[in-house]
C-alpha cells in the first residue's frame, strides 16, 4: 500500500480504539448506571446515528467544496472537545447531548477517510477500502478489550480514555494528513447534492436502494448486540469485562480471519451468493444467542455473527461500485454508509421498545423474521438493471 494509505490505516485504528471505549457501553451505562429504560437508551442512540448521517452528508460536501484536510480536523477536533467535556460531566442530560455531538463529528470524518483511501490508491480497488475496514476492527478489538476492564474500575476512566484517544487522533491528523488536499481526486468523490442533480441512470439508483434496504435490516439486527443484547447479558449476570471481550473477539477475528474470507470469496465469486451465505450465518448467530444463558454461548454466537459480517459488509459496497454510473462511485458509497447509519439509528430504539413492551424472546423472533428480507432484496435488486442491459 502507498504510504498515505498506511497513515489512514493508523489514524483509523487510533480513532476507533478511542470510540470503542464508549460505544459498546452506551446502553449499559444509560440503563444500568443511570436507570433509564432501554427505549430511552435506544432513542438517544438513534439521535446519535441520526446526527452521524447528517455529519456524513456535511463531511462529504465539505470534502468536495472546501478541504479534505480541514474537514478531518474539524470533525476530529469537535469529537475531542465533546469527549473531553463528557469526561468532566456525564449526567444524563450532558451524556445525551454530547453523544449526539460526537455522532455528528464522527460522521463528518468517516466519508473523508474512506474517500481518501480510494483517491490515494485508486489502483488498489477494493483493497484500499478493505484496509480501512480492517483497521477499524483492530480499533474495535483493542478498545472493546480494554473498555470492560476499565469500566469495572470506574466508568469515569472510560470517558477519560475515550477523550485521550480522540485527542491523540486529532494530533496525528494535524501532523500527518496535511497532504490530503493534494491527494484528493474530485472526479471520484463529488458531493451528494451535486450527484443527486446529475443522476441519469434511475434504474441503477433504484437497484442500489433495494439492495441497501436489505443492508439496513442486517444493521438493525446487528445493532442489538450493542444495545438490547448488551443489557440482557448484564441482566443475566454476565460480567461487564466479559461482555466487552465479545467485541474484542469480534475485532480480532475480523483481522485474523481475512485469509479464511479470501479463501471463501475465491470460491463464491458472486457477491449475491456471498450475501445469501452471510445472512444465513447471521440467522444462525441469533438462534444461538436466543437460547444463550452463559458467556460461552454468547461467545459462540458472536463468532458466528462475525463470520456473517465479514461476508456481508464488504459485498454490498462492491455491488454498489458495480452499479454506480461513471463519476458517481463516491455518491453510491455514501448511500451505503448512510443506510448503515440509519440501521444503527433505528435498531436500538425499536429493539429497546420491543423489550420494554414485551421481552427479549419476542425481540429475537422479530429479528429472525426480519432477516428473511435480505434474501428477497438481494435476489431482486438488479432485475431492472439486467433487463435494461439485455435490451
Amino acid at each position: 500500500m502507498p504510504k498515505f494509505v498506511w497513515l489512514l490505516v493508523i489514524g483509523t485504528a487510533i480513532n476507533v480504539t478511542g470510540a470503542s471505549f464508549l460505544w459498546p457501553l452506551n446502553t449499559i451505562y444509560m440503563h444500568n448506571e443511570l436507570g433509564r429504560t432501554l427505549a430511552f437508551a435506544g432513542f438517544i442512540l438513534a439521535l446519535n446515528q441520526g446526527a452521524s448521517i447528517v455529519g456524513n452528508l456535511v463531511g462529504g460536501l465539505l470534502f468536495d467544496k472546501f478541504s479534505a484536510y480541514k474537514t478531518v480536523l474539524i470533525g476530529t477536533g469537535t469529537a475531542f472537545a465533546a469527549a473531553a467535556t463528557l469526561a468532566l460531566n456525564h449526567s444524563i442530560v450532558s451524556y445525551s447531548i454530547l453523544l449526539v455531538v460526537i455522532g455528528f463529528s464522527a460522521g463528518m470524518t468517516w466519508p473523508v477517510m474512506f474517500a481518501m483511501a480510494g483517491s490515494a490508491w485508486p489502483e488498489g480497488g477494493r483493497r484500499a477500502f478493505n484496509a480501512v475496514y480492517v483497521a477499524r476492527n483492530v480499533g474495535v478489538a483493542l478498545g472493546a478489550a480494554l473498555a470492560g476492564y476499565i469500566a469495572d474500575l470506574s466508568f469515569d476512566y472510560v470517558f477519560i480514555a475515550n477523550a485521550s484517544l480522540f485527542g491523540l487522533f486529532f494530533i496525528f491528523a494535524l501532523t500527518m494528513y496535511h497532504q490530503m488536499d493534494a491527494e484528493r481526486n474530485n472526479r471520484m468523490h463529488t458531493s451528494v447534492i451535486e450527484q443527486s442533480e446529475k443522476i441519469k441512470d434511475k434504474t441503477a439508483f433504484m437497484a442500489l436502494m433495494i439492495l441497501c434496504s436489505g443492508l439496513m435490516i442486517t444493521w438493525i439486527g446487528y445493532s442489538q448486540w450493542q444495545s438490547t443484547i448488551a443489557s440482557h447479558t448484564q441482566d443475566i449476570g454476565i460480567p461487564l469485562d466479559q461482555y466487552s471481550l465479545l467485541w474484542a473477539m469480534n475485532g480480532f477475528l475480523i483481522v485474523i480471519g481475512q485469509p479464511l474470507i479470501k479463501w471463501t470469496t475465491s470460491r463464491i465469486t458472486s457477491e449475491k451468493k456471498q450475501i445469501y451465505l452471510g445472512t444465513t450465518i447471521f440467522l444462525v448467530s441469533f438462534l444461538v444467542a436466543m437460547f444463550a444463558q452463559e458467556f460461552t454461548f454468547f461467545a459462540i454466537a458472536m463468532i458466528i455473527l462475525t463470520l456473517g459480517e465479514m461476508l456481508v459488509w464488504p459485498a454490498v459496497p462492491t455491488l454498489a461500485h458495480k452499479l454506480a454510473p461513471k463519476g458517481h462511485a463516491g455518491f453510491y458509497q455514501g448511500i451505503v454508509n448512510s443506510v448503515g447509519s440509519a440501521g444503527r439509528m433505528v435498531g436500538p430504539f425499536l429493539g429497546g421498545l420491543t423489550v420494554d413492551l414485551y421481552n427479549i424472546e419476542v425481540l429475537f423472533f422479530v429479528l429472525l423474521g426480519l432477516l428473511l428480507i435480505p434474501y428477497v432484496t438481494t435476489r431482486m435488486y438488479d432485475t431492472g438493471v439486467t433487463q435494461k442491459r439485455s435490451v
